[in-house]
């Protein structure tokens, strides 16, 4: 044996600990939110942020004429609005997919792309959520065509 049976006990504790919560380390780093704050706020970003988006794409999809889904391309902006509550801001570059809106898996289904249609869309959302209730609200939704670049 490798290990000593005292040493291994604990390792499979952290072993299927990292199993569990690999796929939402990887996914932490790889979003960092932006905007200003302290620390608490920060927090607070980094905790409810990623729901609330979610959320905040979800209800475009429905509300949107469109027969194709949507998904982010890139956070361009995010902060946590001075209310009571939880309020989040964020600014959105969203992607056409090749998926229908009403399709199970749209975080995977690719972005169309073709040079002569312009499938990227930059909208502002305001979310006002409580998400251990998992109670989402959104007050301001506002798109225009393009990037924000």
């Amino acid at each position: 044996m490798l290990c000593q049976q005292w040493t291994c006990r604990w390792a499979q504790p952290w072993a299927l600990l990292l199993l569990l919560l690999g796929p939402q380390l990887v996914v932490t780093h790889v979003w960092q939110p932006q905007g200003e704050g302290n620390g608490e706020d920060q927090a607070t970003l980094e905790l409810y942020f990623p729901a609330t988006v979610e959320y905040a794409v979800h209800v475009f999809n429905q509300r949107s004429q469109d027969s194709n889904a949507y998904k982010v391309v890139r956070i361009l902006r995010s902060w946590k609005e001075p209310a009571n509550g939880i309020v989040f801001s964020t600014e959105l570059q969203l992607g056409r997919t090749r998926c229908g809106k009403f399709d199970e898996d749209i975080d995977n289904c690719p972005f169309q792309a073709g040079p002569d249609v312009n499938n990227t869309i930059t909208c502002f959302f305001t979310i006002d959520t409580e998400p251990w209730r998992t109670k989402f609200q959104l007050p301001n939704n506002t798109c225009s065509e393009g990037s924000a670049e």
